[in-house]
């Protein structure tokens, strides 16, 4: 494996693994929150069962209208940083050197450009949410907790995207450099044992 040898190179690798735990808690974050609804909802039909109890959760439906933004937004950094959101791989896996890192950088700030507007006007509707003192309809539950998530899961994203444009600009001009904080296509088959290694451990047979 190549070293990395440039200045920019070593900036985005250390941005790279100051944001990865940033992004792995937050992925965790979701993680958990699919998890809480899931027994949440087994709760929910054990408690208001008539024949057993008959006494539904207070509040059931506006506790998974809080949780759902959770899973929905906070895994959006890591998925971007493995490269497993939707891309256009098909058509990408085309190009070569630098009209390949060209074209990941021209997607890549069009991308964080949405994702930047879209991190403006939510924080908007979290000031609306905090300042209004706005709740659920049922509970009233404050809202703007989970309205926070949004800007700040995708601002994290943006930080997520600056280091990859950085990246893909630096192959833009060397492609012959070692690739840092971008995402790198894989194969079919490259791809397929990579998800057996993952579901078989760090020790199990490759």
């Amino acid at each position: 494996m190549a070293e990395i040898t440039d200045k920019l190179g070593h900036w985005l690798d250390r941005s790279d693994r100051l944001l990865r735990p940033v992004e792995d808690s937050m992925n965790l974050v979701a993680a958990l929150a699919i998890m809480f609804l899931m027994l949440l909802g087994v709760v929910q039909i054990v408690l208001r069962a008539r024949w057993l109890f008959n006494a539904p959760i207070f509040g059931y439906i506006d506790l998974i209208e809080l949780v759902m933004p959770a899973l929905a937004i906070l895994g959006f950094a890591y998925c971007q940083r493995e490269g497993v959101h939707i891309r256009m791989d098909i058509l990408i896996r085309r190009f070569e050197g630098r009209l390949l890192w060209a074209v990941e950088a021209f997607t890549t700030f069009f991308t964080m450009v949405i994702i930047g507007l879209i991190v403006r006007y939510s924080w908007v509707f979290f000031h609306d949410a905090y300042t209004s003192g706005d709740s659920t309809s049922d509970a009233e539950l404050l809202v703007w907790p989970t309205r926070l998530m949004v800007p700040v899961a995708l601002g994290v994203c943006v930080l997520r995207l600056v280091i990859q444009l950085g990246g893909s600009l630096r192959l833009a001009v060397s492609p012959d450099l070692k690739p840092v904080g971008v995402v790198v296509a894989k194969d079919v088959a490259a791809q397929a044992q990579e998800e057996i290694r993952e579901v078989l451990g760090e020790g199990g047979e490759k």
